[in-house]
């Protein structure tokens, strides 16, 4: 990475930010299409319409294309608990069925699936976590003939802990479950294939590591899903030619794009292309090798400090997320508001404090942090 990134960022010369795990600051290019769409409409209302869905179309196919799926496999939501609850109710349940989870998930991916505990008295099944880790043979025995679907995140957002999905992929597949992933900790940041690592729905919103303003998310539907889940919040938009206005008899439009109800949130989709865009001609791969360089660089040097790291740093289970612990009373609001005084930005979260860089940030960054902790 180099210097150049540094510049695409308007806040880059006034604080060292490394909570890309909660929002992260857009580029100026992205800055610039949102307004750019905006004043478009403001000046000529609906007269560029059909641009504007080209650019949503161009958006699908760079968003498909970086977790290895097809554009018609992908729809736009709201966010990630939109995409996961449509997964939720879109299967036909039957009393006794369950679903395997982790108890340390964003609570995006717990409620959906306790709402059908109490809808149609399906069990939730939780995995415990164990010293920051999800114990991925715990995981799967939970799973049996009687398991529907396995929601995990690909990232913790908690822990950084990054989960093997091609194994619980298969072993869901053992039992005829389906593998639903929460990707948002994972999209722009780590290499995502939803056919190798056997994912058949993906939810995540673009307000973290896609590097686009809060209100527009993703959801990815495999063959196999598609077949099992219905589409239980629908529109104008759902049907093949939305324009034939009087034409009820229409099915269904082909793949995920059904679960797109009716207007989008176009502004911000020009927005997510832009930053889809400039994650594209960086590379994620770049971008993941990177991140595992600057984390471990940061794990070094807090290993001579007074700071537990909470985060798996075994190969296959690190990520780009750090979280550590004070070995003192420090608490981590208090390091917290003490690393924000001092112009850095991370998060608490929980007994932890959560450092998450992205793309941009340094050595120098991770320095600035290490030397500023109590």
């Amino acid at each position: 990475m180099n210097e150049n990134l540094r510049s695409l960022f308007s806040h880059t010369g006034r604080v060292v930010y490394l909570n890309h795990a909660a929002v992260s600051p857009p580029p100026i290019k992205t800055v610039e299409a949102v307004t750019a769409q905006m004043k478009d409409v403001a000046e000529n209302g609906s007269l560029h319409y059909r641009q504007w869905m080209a650019v949503k179309e161009r958006a699908r196919k760079l968003a498909a294309g970086m977790i290895g799926a097809r554009p018609e496999q992908v729809a736009f939501m709201r966010n990630t608990s939109d995409a996961l609850s449509t997964v939720a109710n879109g299967l036909r349940w039957r009393e006794g069925e369950n679903v395997v989870t982790f108890r340390g998930e964003f609570p995006s991916n717990v409620y959906p699936w306790l709402r059908l505990r109490q809808a149609h008295k399906v069990e939730v099944r939780f995995c415990e976590e164990r010293d920051g880790r999800v114990d991925v043979d715990e995981l799967l025995g939970l799973i049996d003939d009687h398991t529907r679907i396995v929601a995990i995140s690909h990232v913790q957002y908690g822990s950084g802990f990054r989960a093997d999905l091609e194994r619980i992929g298969r072993a869901a597949r053992l039992h005829d479950a389906l593998l639903v992933v929460d990707v948002i900790q994972a999209m722009g940041a780590l290499p995502i294939s939803v056919e190798s690592e056997l994912i058949d729905a993906a939810a995540g919103a673009c307000h973290k590591w896609l590097l686009t303003p809060e209100g527009v998310g993703l959801l990815y539907l495999s063959d196999r899903a598609l077949e099992r889940i219905q589409p239980t919040l629908v529109g104008w938009m759902s049907v093949p030619d939305p324009e034939d206005y009087g034409n009820f008899e229409q099915e269904w439009t082909r793949g995920a794009l059904a679960w797109e109800t009716g207007t989008a949130p176009t502004s911000l989709i020009h927005g997510l292309e832009a930053s889809l865009t400039l994650l594209q001609e960086t590379g994620v791969e770049r971008i993941a090798s990177h991140l595992s360089g600057l984390t471990d660089y940061l794990c070094e040097k807090l290993r001579s400090r007074d700071y537990r790291i909470v985060s798996s740093r075994r190969a296959g289970e690190k990520s780009q997320i750090v979280c550590i612990e004070h070995a003192g009373d420090w608490s981590p609001m208090a390091l917290y508001s003490h690393l924000k005084n001092q112009g850095i930005i991370t998060a608490p979260r929980g007994t932890r404090l959560r450092i998450s860089p992205h793309l941009y940030n340094t050595t120098e960054d991770i320095d600035a942090l290490v030397n500023a902790l109590p």
